[in-house]
């Protein structure tokens, strides 16, 4: 008996669909071809971006950015004592203008009139005492002198000026004593009276007061009054000519500390 084709269901059911299979491995690898294709289409396209990007970037526009400067380099900052210290960095106009300007002088509660001003090279004669020795001594350059009054109180500063602030210090140890100045409506007073003295230094400069009774009395210890007011007065004189002082060295380091 001659066996003809079997019909497609009497197939053994353990056995794969051969046909079938070979259809589905070629679509999927259709697929693959199609991915690939797309796949390497993108990528192109990614790298095609990535290069007009390097393009753009080393162009003109690149130039515009800004360059960064160099790190300045600022020289320490000098205060003001270091330059009142120093012969060579304090140059500014040193006159009894620039010392005691003005007429009249408001300090620590008091208001004084500037009566006269002085200023030698030889520092020694417009001192005595002691004073006049430690002056010379230490190398003292210049000596500028102011007398204020108030009432019936005068007082006389005195600022030397040195090379170095060791010789100021050295200088300032010694009180006796200050010539005072007389002028302007001050008697000769504080000579060979009682009266008060003060001394200090900052810097090269050192400073003084003598202070007493314009009409040149002397002061006694029962007159406290007069103590009591020459004291003050001497006091607040001294402590103006240290602001002077002081606001020199501020307005050199100010310059010094601009561009």
């Amino acid at each position: 008996m001659t066996e003809g084709p079997r019909p497609p269901h009497n197939r053994r059911q353990d056995q794969p669909d051969w046909a079938a299979l070979a259809e589905r491995s070629e679509a999927r690898a259709r697929r693959r071809k199609r991915l690939f294709t797309g796949g390497a289409a993108l990528a192109g396209l990614a790298t095609a971006a990535v290069v007009a990007t390097a393009v753009v970037g080393s162009g003109p526009s690149q130039r515009a950015k800004p360059v960064a400067r160099p790190t300045v380099v600022l020289p320490p900052r000098t205060s003001a004592l270091d330059i009142l210290s120093s012969a060579e960095k304090d140059t500014a106009p040193l006159s009894t203008t620039t010392l005691f300007p003005g007429r009249t002088l408001l300090t620590g509660g008091h208001t004084f009139a500037r009566t006269a001003t002085a200023r030698t090279g030889s520092c020694s004669s417009a001192a005595a005492s002691t004073l006049s020795t430690a002056l010379a001594r230490n190398g003292c350059r210049q000596l500028f002198r102011a007398t204020f009054t108030e009432g019936t109180v005068a007082v006389t500063v005195g600022i030397a000026v040195f090379d170095s602030a060791a010789q100021a210090g050295k200088a300032q140890d010694t009180t006796a004593y200050l010539r005072p100045l007389a002028g302007g409506g001050a008697a000769d007073f504080c000579r060979d009276v009682a009266c008060r003295l003060t001394s200090s230094s900052v810097g090269r400069y050192a400073y003084y007061t003598i202070g007493g009774l314009r009409s040149g009395r002397t002061i006694t210890p029962a007159d406290t009054k007069a103590d009591t007011a020459a004291r003050s007065a001497a006091r607040a004189v001294s402590d103006f000519a240290f602001a002077q002082l002081s606001r020199r060295g501020l307005a050199q380091a100010g310059a010094a500390a601009r561009p």
